[in-house]
Formats: C-alpha cells, sequence, structure tokens
C-alpha cells in the first residue's frame, strides 16, 4: 500500500474518530483545537478528511496481492494467519518393509541395553 493510502487511511481514522466524540459527547475535537468549525484550519482539515474517506473507497473493491500479505514463517505471527489443522505430529511417514524390522531392533536393543543397566545397578 502507497504512502498516499496510508495518509489518507490515518485521515479517515481521525474524521472517524473526532465523529465519534461528537455522536457520544457532542464534542467537536477539531472544532476545539483549530478555533471553530468556521476557521481556516478547522475547514482544511475537515476537507482533507473527506477527501481522504473518498480516497479510501478504492480500498474495499482492491483485491490484496501476495506482497500486501507478507507472511513470516514463525508461529507467533503466523498463528494467526496459517491455520495447521494437522496433528503436532504431522506427517506419518510410509516405512519399507526393511525400514520396520531396523527400527524394531534397534528398539529391542536399546530395551536389552535399557534392561542390563537396571539389572546391573
Amino acid at each position: 500500500m502507497g504512502i498516499i493510502y496510508r495518509l489518507a487511511l490515518v485521515l479517515a481514522i481521525i474524521g472517524a474518530i473526532n465523529w465519534g466524540l461528537i455522536g457520544l459527547f457532542q464534542f467537536d475535537l477539531v472544532a476545539t483545537l483549530f478555533g471553530g468549525q468556521e476557521t481556516f484550519l478547522s475547514r482544511t482539515v475537515y476537507s482533507l478528511v473527506g477527501l481522504s474517506g473518498l480516497l479510501c473507497i478504492p480500498l474495499l473493491f482492491r483485491a490484496f496481492e501476495e506482497e500486501d500479505a507478507q507472511t513470516v514463517n514463525n508461529r507467533e505471527t503466523n498463528s494467526y494467519t496459517n491455520m495447521n489443522y494437522q496433528t503436532e505430529f504431522g506427517e506419518e511417514n510410509d516405512f519399507t518393509e526393511e525400514q520396520r524390522k531396523r527400527a524394531l531392533e534397534l528398539y529391542s536393543n536399546d530395551d536389552d541395553r535399557n534392561n542390563n543397566n537396571t539389572t546391573n545397578s
């Protein structure tokens, strides 16, 4: 997103906050800061907020491109944007019969070593 659109969003947010203050508390922050609604500065701020609102309209219909949605490959920032519904162990590998036999031999050798260590103690 370009600097113009970011500035337009900031001004639109300022305008939204001002309208919220007017609606909730009947307090016009822009008029208070710049000496009333009729001053040149207040009218300039109102005009800029209005133009920025018009400039933000295309953002509603814009398709976000890949570079706009940068995802980082760590769990903290990517956990809500890239849901992974697999188990914590991931996918299981398909072992060949030879790999299964080798794994069973290693497992049984480890058990034998552990049993020998406990009986010798």
